[in-house]
């Protein structure tokens, strides 16, 4: 099996995943944004999923490429904008939150562009990019018209959202492991 490359996508799913999940429990108001989601944003959410989209180029699969080092880089983004101001950098002041909205509805066109690649694959994966698109499209939503309780909600898709991640990459391990599918997916 030399040169064998194995499928990076269940580390990239589970990066996607758990700091989704994370994220989205502080949404929902149970947590303050702390260290937790800023660690999970650049370890885990952006840099293994950026190993995980070079590793899918490497296996040519252009289209978790683009999914994983995209959202990899979202998450480091993400994380910047929280933490660049304090760093008293001139140009790193808070965004304007219509600002941020719109970073948001962005982030949701690209992944509603996603989710019509994904019609062939697995139905856990269209679910996946369906309510990643619902989720990004409902943050930017709230921030624009200041609805604590929409941000609520969507705290509650994008827990729901993360965790049909989470079970998709366990469903690819798993079959990998056992060289049978093991979950439905």
């Amino acid at each position: 099996m030399e040169g064998k490359l194995g499928n990076p996508a269940p580390l990239g799913l589970m990066g996607f995943a758990m700091t989704t999940i994370l994220l989205n429990i502080h949404n929902m108001g149970f947590y303050p944004l702390s260290s937790v989601v800023l660690s999970m944003g650049i370890c885990y959410g952006g840099i293994a999923q950026v190993i995980a989209g070079l590793l899918s180029f490497k296996k040519g699969n252009t289209f978790a490429a683009t999914a994983f080092t995209s959202y990899g880089f979202f998450w480091l983004s993400l994380v910047g904008i929280w933490m660049l101001p304090a760093t008293g950098v001139e140009n790193a002041q808070a965004t304007p939150p219509d600002f941020l909205g719109w970073y948001l509805a962005l982030w949701g066109l690209f992944t509603a562009f996603l989710w019509v690649g994904t019609f062939k694959n697995s139905k856990v994966q269209q679910f996946v990019f369906l309510s990643l698109t619902i989720l990004f499209f409902l943050l930017a939503t709230a921030i624009w018209t200041k609805n604590g309780d929409l941000h609520k909600i969507a705290g509650v898709v994008g827990v729901i959202c993360g965790s049909s991640a989470f079970y998709l990459a366990m469903g690819e391990l798993l079959e990998e492991v056992k060289g049978r599918r093991i979950l439905p997916y």
